[in-house]
């Protein structure tokens, strides 16, 4: 059979219905019993019923994963962006107190590659089961010309549910509080512009370049995962009342803890408190950064933050295996680092 002029112009749209054909193992592996009819209408479909919340609210939030992209293009290597993706916006609701319900995603690239399709896609679902979100359906848009040769972009929409009287806010946080810091596993999802032309371009690394101090090479360094925050909070809020909680991505320390604290709160940020994992180190260093600007662009280590009573401290750090990171005073809204 003849090429399709569509296909000869770079959209091949009998190729895409074949890949779509191919999810159904995957999405059903994220269903979940709201879920109504089957993936690929116009819209997913998701039966509005929350037995046992008096007053539910939906809270939705949009990303992506950022230039982060750049290195699984440098290392072909795509099972793991897809996860980030959703671990991302899981944890940004999740500083609400929300459960994410389902999540949309977009794939844009100049030509469908099955495999990457099929590795974006595996670790979308995998982490979409893992913190029961179904993974309602998406879009994937051929747009020949408008990416690079072998490059993509990738971002996703959550939609969660908090009852009302359990949304948490920070307008609680109060002087005295203590702020716990959950580890980062990596950069996460954000930095990367600047992680990689200090790596790349001053320092002249390449991807399977190994750094002292690291256990992989700097390319799969940079590709952890970026993880899910969702277990541990779940287990806190079910035993200990926490006032507020910041998910530490673009902007830092720095620039979203004040997102939690009400005015006259200010967070004091004990950066001696944790050990800062050596690529960040590394990045700061050769990168000649200030610590201002390092604890702005990077999450240094700490990838979520937690506000709690200082009496219920030991027992969430317990919980959550968590460190305290510094405390709440008095003073201009804001975060200073010591």
């Amino acid at each position: 059979m003849p090429q399709k002029a569509y296909a000869r112009a770079g959209v091949d749209i009998d190729l895409a219905n074949r890949l779509k054909s191919r999810l159904g193992a995957p999405l059903r592996a994220t269903r979940r019993p709201e879920v109504l009819g089957a993936v690929g209408g116009f819209g997913g479909l998701f039966r509005a019923s929350f037995p046992g919340l008096r007053d539910p609210v939906l809270v939705a939030s949009i990303d992506g994963v950022g230039t982060k992209l750049k290195v699984a293009f440098m290392l072909d290597r795509h099972d793991t962006v897809g996860a980030d993706l959703v671990n991302h916006c899981v944890n940004d609701i999740l500083t609400l107190g929300a459960e994410p319900l389902f999540f949309l995603d977009y794939i844009g690239a100049g030509k469908l590659e099955p495999r990457v399709f099929g590795a974006l896609i595996k670790g979308m679902s995998r982490a979409c089961a893992s913190a029961g979100c179904a993974l309602l359906g998406g879009e994937t848009a051929q747009m020949p010309g408008f990416y690079p040769p072998g490059e993509y972009d990738l971002a996703g929409c959550i939609v969660g549910i908090v009852d009302r009287k359990k949304i948490i806010d920070g307008s609680s946080v109060r002087p005295g509080d203590t702020l716990i810091g959950l580890p980062a596993s990596g950069l996460h999802t954000n930095g990367y512009s600047l992680a990689r032309r200090i790596l790349f371009e001053d320092m002249g690394l390449r991807p399977r370049d190994r750094l002292p101090g690291l256990r992989l090479p700097i390319g799969l360094e940079l590709l952890r995962t970026h993880p899910s925050y969702l277990p541990a909070v779940r287990r806190l809020v079910r035993r200990v009342p926490v006032k507020g909680m910041a998910h530490i991505t673009g902007g830092g320390l720095v620039d979203n803890l004040p997102r939690v604290l009400p005015d006259g709160a200010r967070a004091i940020i004990d950066t001696k408190s944790w050990r800062v994992p050596p690529l960040f180190r590394t990045l700061r260093d050769r990168g000649g950064l200030g610590d201002a600007e390092a604890y702005q662009v990077f999450n240094m280590g700490i990838g979520f933050v937690l506000i709690v009573d200082s009496r219920h401290a030991k027992r969430a750090l317990a919980i959550t295996g968590g460190r305290p990171i510094g405390t709440v005073e008095r003073g201009p809204k804001g975060v200073a680092l010591v």
